[in-house]
């Protein structure tokens, strides 16, 4: 779902056209003319991403952002400014308030674009860990979160030993973090380096032009540094080939003549997310895994979901979205476990747990709450959404037979799906359960009416 952004300007005309450029991708856009009017409706629309003009009459964009920034409840948003200045001084003063990007009118359709998919995606990393921390607060298993304390390690990628040589040195006048120097050809070779950098610098043009989108493009495709931080080094100028960069996986840009205190500032804020995501993947690492998750498949328990289910409804509420529960129950799977025998039966629980997940967004709910029966929670999920995701989830267990090496043989299986969703200003949280048996009403009119299908509720939960 796309997302809310706050533009906030006090000339019209710039608003209207930043409205005609995020409306055409389908973003839902609110404007603000003043930075005090800005600061309100941060507060209640809790919009996903802000782009801010700094020059503004009364309180102009960097106290906005300072403001914004240093409140617990608006401080997560993703903060873009934007102005008619190109200066160095600007862009440090944009960076130390708290922004997350600075651009400069007139703004590059294609790079503003691709700049809000990659924050909106940072974003998601961060919402998501807010989220799972209130789930396991509710649950007694959370601790309190660690402040942003270790260094990064730094590793930088230039297309000569004389460049990177020159960014190392005056990076260094600004981070006491360590900072690598490493050869174009030992970035991707096993064993070259013996700790995973958490940042990479890397400019786009190293033996040839190119060569630099096509190592941040390995880098992404493999386990060891799939979740390093990347920013690029780009000429400038080269809109398309730096909406290409953040498409395929860049979190941030820089032109070649960057100014050394600006990198270092970016870099800062890049692996303050990079850390954040880790804890993220590790939330249910230790105690909490033994208590939340179940044993057999590797998906979240009753215990976990049901907690989760309710901040998923309570956010949704507050930020007047709709979200979406689907319950999902294996086909005849009693006859599997007697013709086969229970560690067949495991083994294609297991097999099915992985493709739901494997076709869900990471933000997405999956638990196993009975013997054959998940629960899928899909935040910021309208009908239509939730239904074709449904319709994927059964066509993928039903299309490729489940293989049991043991015994040599293939088990046809397929699914059952009942949809609800529910969400809203006017939503009331006590409605959630009546949510809930409106999937099972669904799920059990799916299974009457021949297996294999999705069916989704006939009433408004």
């Amino acid at each position: 779902m796309a997302g809310k952004i706050l533009i906030v300007d006090d000339v019209a005309t710039n608003r209207i056209v930043l409205k005609v450029k995020l409306a055409s991708a389908c973003y839902n856009v609110i404007q603000a003319n003043d930075g005090l009017s800005a600061i309100k409706m941060a507060h209640e629309e809790l919009p996903d991403l802000i782009l801010l003009d700094i020059m503004m009459p009364g309180l102009d964009g960097i106290e906005v952002c300072k403001q914004l920034k240093a409140d617990a409840y608006t401080a997560h948003i993703p903060i873009i400014m934007v102005t008619a200045h190109n200066d160095s001084d600007s862009k440090l003063n944009a960076l130390l308030a708290g922004a997350d990007e600075f651009l400069s009118k007139p703004l590059d359709e294609l790079v503003l674009l691709a700049r809000v998919r990659s924050l909106l995606r940072a974003r998601d990393t961060i919402e998501e860990l807010h989220l799972r921390d209130s789930t396991c607060r509710e649950l007694g298993f959370a601790e309190p979160q660690e402040a942003f304390k270790k260094d990064p390690v730094i590793a930088l990628v230039a297309s000569s030993k004389k460049q990177a040589a020159h960014w190392k040195h005056n990076l260094a006048q600004h981070l006491s973090s360590p900072i690598l120097i490493v050869p174009k050809e030992d970035v991707l070779s096993n064993g070259a380096l013996t700790k995973t950098p958490d940042v990479f610098v890397i400019a786009s043009e190293l033996d040839a032009p190119n060569d630099g989108m096509h190592l941040l493009s390995e880098l992404r495709s493999r386990s060891q540094t799939r979740h390093s931080a990347i920013v690029m080094i780009l000429p400038e100028g080269h809109a398309r080939q730096s909406a290409t960069a953040l498409d395929l996986g860049a979190n941030d840009l820089l032109a070649t003549d960057f100014d050394s205190k600006e990198l270092a500032l970016r870099l800062k804020t890049q692996a303050r997310r990079k850390f954040q995501a880790d804890k993220l993947r590790e939330t249910v690492r230790d105690g909490l895994r033994l208590a939340v998750i179940d044993p057999l498949t590797g998906l979240f328990n009753r215990r976990y979901a049901m907690p989760h289910l309710k901040r998923i409804a309570q956010r949704a509420i507050v930020n007047d979205r709709h979200f979406a529960v689907m319950l999902l129950d294996l086909d005849r799977f009693k006859s599997i476990n007697d013709s086969y025998g229970h560690a067949a039966g495991d083994i294609v629980l297991q097999d099915v747990s992985k493709r739901i997940k494997d076709n869900l967004r990471g933000v997405d709910l999956v638990a196993r709450i009975g013997g054959e029966e998940f629960l899928v929670a899909m935040p910021d999920a309208q009908m239509n959404e939730a239904r074709q995701t449904a319709e994927r989830l059964c066509r993928v267990i039903n299309e490729t037979p489940i293989s049991i090496t043991e015994k040599q043989m293939n088990i046809d299986v397929s699914l059952s799906i009942g949809v609800a969703t529910g969400g809203g200003k006017e939503y009331d949280i006590n409605m959630l359960d009546s949510l809930i048996e409106a999937a099972d009403a669904a799920l059990y009119r799916a299974k009457s009416d021949g297996r294999n299908q999705v069916t989704v509720s006939e009433v408004a939960a």
